[in-house]
C-alpha cells in the first residue's frame, strides 16, 4: 500500500467519511468463459499444450478450486440452467426456466439476482458477455451493458471486442473520477464454438478453422495431442446422443477420427489464448490505476466441455471433464499459490460476492459462501455434490461425488438405456473406461462384486441429492416417491407432481 493511496484515503475519511466507506468496499471481476474443461489450463493439466500465462499468474496471486461444479441442466442448452445459477444462486430444478418453475421459482427472481443486488448497494455494476442462452431478465439490470455474441477470428468480431468494452469502462470511470465500487461481468462468448481463431493463434496451434465436411484437416506436431482419455465413439447411447452438440459442431459433425479432434482442440486452445490476453489487457489496466490491490477477481466457466474426451464433443454429459468448471479466485485475504477443492457450485457465487462485499444475500439464495474457504478456514464446503443432464430422454443422466468416489446413472426407457458407472477418481481420475484398454488402470467398478457395497451407498447417496434438491425424476430402480411428469414432458421415466414451496 502505497504513501499516496494513504493519504488519499485518510483525506476522505476526515472530509467525507460517506464516500470513504464506498471506497474501502472491495470491487469485483467476475470472469465467464464459455464452454471450457477445466483440463484445458495448465494450472489443472500439465500435459496442457495451451499457454495462458494471466490466467497462471491469477493462479499464482490466488487460489485454484480444484472441485467446482456447475449444478447441471434441465435442457439441451446446458449454458442457459448454469447462468441462471450463477445470477441467481438458485439450485438448478429451482430456476424459472425448470420444469414446474410457476411452484419452484419465485416471481421477479431478477430482482433478486446479482446486478440488482448489488445496484441496490450502490455499487457500479457493469456487463458484457454473449447473447442468447442466459438470463436476460437479470442481464438487463446492469447499469452498463454490452452484450455481444463475438466467435469470428479478429479482434473486433472475437473476444478482443469483449475486452474492449471493459477497457473502455475503466477509462470512463477514471475520467468521471467514480468513487463507487465496481462490479463487472466480463463475459465471453469463445471458447464455444464455432471456434474461430485468429490466424496467428491458430498458426501456433497447428490448427486451422475447418469448414468442409467432405474432408479432414491436417494436422502436424504443433497440433495439440489427443487427451488421455479420448475415443472414436462413447460406447452407449447417454440418453441424448443426437444432441446439436454431437452431431452439428462445425469442423467436427459428427467425426471423432484423430485429425478431426486434434485440429479442433487446437481451434479452442487459439480461442483460449485470445481470451487470455483479454484478461491480461485487464489485469493490468487495474494494476496501472491501483485498484487490483482491493479488487477480488474470479475466473470460471459456464460448464466443461468433452472435444474427443469419452468418444463426446459437447457438454451434455457429467464427466469431470464436463460437469467440473475452471474456477480461480484472487484477491484481498487469499494466499497466494493456495489450492483447495472447494465442492463448490456455481450457484455458490452469488452468496459470496454478497459475502465478501458485506452485502446481505437474497432470501431466495439457495447458495452458500465459499468466503471462510477463500480465507483459508476451511478446504470445503459440502461433502457431497450432485450433477443432473435431463436435455433428452428422461431421467436422463445423474452423478453424485463423494469422497473421490462418484457415481453415474444413465436411464432413457424410450431409447433402451440403463448403464451405471462407478468410479474412484484416486486410483482413476481420468474416468477411464473398459474402451481406452487402460492396461492396470482399473475402469468402471459397478460390475464388480468387491464394490457392490460401495455402489449400493452410492446409490443411496444420490437418491438422498435427487431428494434434497427436489429432482423431479427417478430411474426405474428408486422409490417412485408418488411423482408423475411435469406438464408436456416427454415420455420415459418418473416425473414430479408436487414441488417445495419456494421461498
Amino acid at each position: 500500500m502505497t504513501m499516496t493511496f494513504l493519504r488519499s484515503f485518510f483525506a476522505c475519511w476526515v472530509l467525507l467519511p460517506g464516500l470513504a466507506l464506498a471506497a474501502a468496499r472491495p470491487n469485483f471481476v467476475f470472469i465467464l468463459v464459455d464452454d471450457q474443461s477445466p483440463f484445458d489450463l495448465k494450472v489443472y493439466n500439465r500435459k496442457s499444450t495451451l499457454e495462458t500465462p494471466n490466467i497462471d499468474q491469477l493462479a499464482a496471486r490466488g487460489m485454484v478450486f480444484d472441485s467446482a461444479h456447475h449444478m447441471g441442466a434441465s435442457m439441451g442448452a446446458v449454458c442457459t440452467p448454469s447462468r441462471h445459477m450463477i445470477m441467481s444462486g438458485r439450485s438448478v430444478w429451482h430456476l424459472p426456466v425448470s420444469p414446474w418453475a410457476s411452484k419452484t421459482s419465485p416471481p421477479s427472481l431478477e430482482q433478486q439476482t446479482i446486478p440488482a443486488v448489488f445496484n441496490r448497494a450502490g455499487y457500479a455494476t457493469m456487463r458484457t458477455c454473449k447473447t442468447g442462452n442466459s438470463y436476460e431478465a437479470a442481464n438487463k439490470l446492469f447499469t452498463a451493458r454490452h452484450d455481444a455474441s463475438k466467435r469470428g477470428g479478429t479482434h473486433e468480431s472475437g473476444s478482443g471486442w469483449h475486452g474492449d468494452r471493459v477497457m473502455d469502462y475503466l477509462d470512463e470511470r477514471e475520467r468521471s473520477k467514480s468513487l463507487a465500487p465496481f462490479l463487472i461481468y466480463y463475459g465471453f462468448s469463445h471458447p464455444h464454438d464455432t471456434r474461430d481463431g485468429k490466424p496467428e493463434l491458430l498458426a501456433k496451434y497447428g490448427a486451422t478453422n475447418h469448414e468442409d465436411k467432405l474432408l479432414l484437416p491436417s494436422v502436424g506436431v504443433l497440433t495439440p495431442p489427443l487427451p488421455s482419455n479420448y475415443l472414436s465413439a462413447h460406447p452407449f447411447d447417454t440418453t441424448h446422443s443426437d444432441v446439436r452438440d454431437e452431431v452439428g459442431v462445425s469442423g467436427v459433425w459428427g467425426n471423432r477420427d484423430e485429425a478431426s479432434i486434434r485440429n479442433e482442440i487446437g481451434r479452442e486452445y487459439a480461442c483460449s489464448e485470445n481470451i487470455d490476453i483479454q484478461v491480461g489487457r485487464v489485469m493490468e489496466r487495474l494494476q496501472e490505476s491501483g485498484q487490483l490491490e482491493n479488487t477480488y477477481v474470479f475466473y470460471t466457466a459456464d460448464h466443461g466441455i468433452s472435444i474427443g474426451r469419452h468418444g463426446l464433443m459437447g457438454k451434455q454429459n457429467l464427466y469431470e471433464h464436463t460437469w467440473r468448471v475452471p474456477f480461480i479466485v484472487a484477491g484481498p485475504g487469499i494466499k497466494p499459490g493456495s489450492r483447495v477443492p472447494g465442492n463448490i457450485y456455481l450457484m455458490d457465487v452469488l452468496a459470496t460476492l454478497c459475502d465478501l462485499a458485506g452485502v446481505e444475500a437474497p432470501v431466495t439464495n439457495e447458495g452458500l459462501s465459499f468466503r471462510s474457504v477463500l480465507e483459508g478456514h476451511k478446504m470445503v464446503v459440502r461433502d457431497v455434490l450432485y450433477g443432473v443432464y435431463a436435455g433428452g430422454s428422461k431421467p436422463g443422466m445423474r452423478a453424485v461425488k463423494k469422497d473421490g468416489w462418484k457415481l453415474i446413472e444413465y436411464e432413457a426407457p424410450d431409447r433402451k438405456v440403463r448403464e451405471t458407472q462407478l468410479f474412484d477418481l484416486t486410483t482413476n481420475p481420468d474416468e477411464l473406461l473398459p474402451e481406452h484398454q487402460a492396461g492396470g488402470v482399473t475402469t468402471n467398478l459397478a460390475a464388480q462384486p468387491e464394490h457392490a457395497t460401495k455402489l449400493k451407498e452410492m446409490k443411496a447417496l444420490l437418491l438422498d441429492q435427487m431428494r434434497k434438491y427436489d429432482d423431479p425424476w427417478r430411474f426405474s430402480d428408486q422409490p417412485n416417491d408418488d411423482l408423475q411428469p411435469p406438464p408436456n414432458a416427454p415420455a420415459g421415466g418418473k416425473g414430479k407432481r408436487k414441488a417445495k414451496k419456494v421461498k
